[in-house]
């Protein structure tokens, strides 16, 4: 049904949700500089690096199969959220989340030799107030660490989410309905 690809990717729940629709891939992991550019809008930023990863994957693996590169921010009022760099700047950002909605941005890119295909997926999330005493919990635990805004929607902080409008694979890292359409336009 789905071509073979290769998935510009190190996150495990990217393979596990490229693996519920049944696509045969393989894994590459392009090395490319993830810093956000001066005043970049959040749309932008995750945009392009998804794209970023796909070329640079498709150029990495001698372009002999199409590349799906993805990324994900957490924003609040703006601001990306990327992965704590410590314990008190994952506090910091569970104190902008908690008892407030925030926004899951997930990019993906699909790149072959003559295609470009892309799709940006946003999902409103709604954290309920979270003690303190949860937030240090939670770290201890340490599934915030490799976490976009510090922490995964589908482990152990699941509990903090109160409402969620839009894709929840796309809050997990890889929106399930628009990879199939991109997977589809491929083959066209």
């Amino acid at each position: 049904m789905y071509p073979t690809i290769a998935l510009a990717s190190a996150s495990p729940r990217r393979r596990e949700l490229l693996q519920q629709l049944g696509v045969n891939f393989e894994l590459i992991n392009p090395d490319i500089d993830e810093s956000i550019l001066t005043a970049e809008p959040a749309a932008e930023y995750v945009s392009r690096l998804a794209l970023a990863k796909a070329k640079t994957g498709f150029q990495l693996i001698a372009q002999r199969l199409p590349v799906l590169g993805a990324d994900t921010s957490v924003v609040i009022a703006q601001r990306i959220l990327g992965k704590p760099r410590d314990k008190t700047d994952f506090l910091q950002m569970m104190q902008l989340l908690s008892g407030q909605t925030h926004q899951v941005m997930t990019a993906i890119a699909l790149v072959n030799a003559t295609q470009q295909l892309q799709k940006l997926v946003i999902t409103d999330v709604s954290f309920r107030e979270i003690t303190s005493d949860e937030m240090h919990a939670y770290w201890l635990t340490g599934e915030p660490v490799d976490k976009a805004g510090g922490y995964g929607i589908q482990g152990l902080a699941g509990k903090f989410v109160a409402r969620i409008n839009g894709s929840y694979s796309a809050v997990v890292g890889l929106p399930l309905c628009e990879t199939d359409q991109l997977l589809q336009q491929l083959q066209r």
